[in-house]
């Protein structure tokens, strides 16, 4: 029992942690804006990935392999999100330090998560590898799993942004 402790443990530890488009926005976000300023996408991106754990653990992927469209439909809902996105990132170095730039929001990490195919797939697998097939204790694991999960992201979700408000004040010294 203490082998799929550790590896649930694990797991999502290298996913959280790791430099992704997630963190990045987080990191870019802290340096622009300070750590403080990432409250509500943190906030946002923590309540979608709740929903999403859960609904994925409570048979969402059985709903996608009945009605595939569901899944095509997210893909290409997210198609021109990700690149706006990125558009955004790429371009917020241009903004001039009085305009009205702001950090991203509740909403943009809301629908970030939602669009986003990568966190369906990683989520999926993680409840492939970790749940059981019998049916026992279904809620309970879901439970463990869901916030297993997001603990993980939490954590790297507050030490990405203070990473970047962090650097962005060390480069902004003489």
């Amino acid at each position: 029992m203490a082998e799929p402790a550790v590896a649930l443990l694990l797991f999502p530890f290298a996913l959280a942690f790791s430099a992704g488009p997630g963190n990045m926005v987080f990191a870019a976000n802290g340096a622009r804006f300070g750590t403080r300023a990432t409250k509500s996408a943190y906030v946002g991106c923590h309540l979608a990935a709740l929903m999403a754990n859960a609904a994925i653990g409570l048979g969402f992927v059985t709903s996608f392999d009945r009605f595939p469209q569901v899944f095509a439909l997210l893909k290409i809902g997210g198609s021109p999100f990700l690149p706006w996105l990125a558009w955004k990132m790429f371009h917020s170095s241009t903004v001039k330090p009085h305009s009205a730039a702001q950090p991203i929001g509740f909403m943009e990490r809301v629908v970030l998560l939602f669009l986003n195919p990568k966190a369906y797939f990683i989520i999926a697998l993680m409840f492939t590898l970790f749940a059981t097939s019998d049916g026992s204790g279904r809620l309970a694991t879901v439970l463990l799993i869901t916030m297993v999960f997001t603990a993980n992201y939490m954590v790297a979700f507050t030490l990405w942004p203070m990473a970047g408000d962090r650097m962005a004040r060390q480069f902004r010294s003489a």
